[in-house]
């Protein structure tokens, strides 16, 4: 079945090579880019499309995309729909990811200009943003705590025909 939505590229920001320090050695984000066509589909369809997707198959701890993959981070991927996800404002979105960035203190310029290119210019160009709620210990998969901290936002720029899925976690 043809989900609507394709691959473009993915990019991944390891604090680890800009910041030796171990307290922060597993924080990172991921980023993965993709496109859709059909002006007509709306943002619950995209969400949609996206859980659908064989880039959402990820546990994020390592094993990288199943295509049959159960889990999506934390989470039982069978448990994830369009209705988890709440709209917030770029400035929700910014702040999530500032407090959650802060604690490291000064950040390094290299680490700071990654962000700003791979994650904050593409806030401030997305039509809408969605995050993902935490799901509850129920949807916590059989290890699923290995994440400290797990956000998940989602991105979508109509001008442009992309849907970016950005995942900040620690582990």
């Amino acid at each position: 079945m043809d989900d609507g939505l394709a691959h473009e590229e993915s990019a991944f920001i390891n604090f680890r090579r800009y910041v030796p320090d171990p307290k922060h050695g597993f924080r990172w984000v991921d980023i993965k880019r993709l496109g859709f066509s059909e002006e007509s589909v709306d943002d619950r369809g995209l969400l949609a499309a996206l859980i659908g997707h064989e880039q959402f198959r990820d546990d994020y701890a390592g094993g990288g995309v199943l295509p049959d993959g159960p889990r999506h981070g934390p989470y039982w991927l069978r448990l994830i729909t369009p209705d988890l996800y709440v709209s917030i404002s770029q400035e929700k979105a910014v702040q999530n990811l500032r407090e959650w960035v802060d604690p490291l203190g000064d950040v390094p310029a290299e680490l700071e200009a990654d962000l700003q290119r791979e994650v904050f210019a593409r806030l401030a160009a997305a039509d809408a943003i969605y995050y993902l709620r935490e799901l509850g210990d129920e949807a916590i998969h059989d290890w699923g705590r290995v994440h400290d901290y797990f956000h998940e936002f989602v991105l979508i720029d109509r001008s442009a025909g992309r849907v970016t899925l950005i995942v900040a976690a620690d582990d």
